[in-house]
């Protein structure tokens, strides 16, 4: 059994923190993201990540260095078990899409 935890990483007045919930309207786990940019004072709204209705999005890790972040988890469904990543260059205000981690090969996102 896995424990749900909420990762965090500090980055100068920069906090990150990630998660994953089933308290959602699709009923699976989803990624949640907030940031605050001010030493804690204040944090943004949660941000979904995953957005994925067909896999439970879980086992979420963050990491960051001033403004960059990326958070990397799995999405999971009956026939596959992806690690994926999202990436912030603007201190988790906004991120790329979703990066499909391959194995071997080309890097895939959620656009092809």
């Amino acid at each position: 059994i896995v424990e749900p935890k909420a990762p965090v990483v500090v980055s100068g007045d920069n906090i990150y923190i990630a998660w994953w919930t089933n308290n959602t309207e699709n009923g699976n786990e989803e990624v949640m993201f907030r940031a605050s940019n001010d030493a804690g004072a204040t944090f943004s709204d949660k941000i979904n990540l995953s957005n994925s209705p067909d896999a439970d999005s879980w086992r979420v890790e963050i990491a960051a260095e001033g403004a960059d972040v990326i958070v990397t988890w799995w999405e999971t469904n009956q026939t596959s078990d992806t690690p994926v990543a999202r990436i912030s260059t603007d201190g988790g205000q906004t991120f790329g899409p979703m990066l499909r981690l391959a194995t071997n090969g080309t890097i895939s996102n959620t656009t092809d």
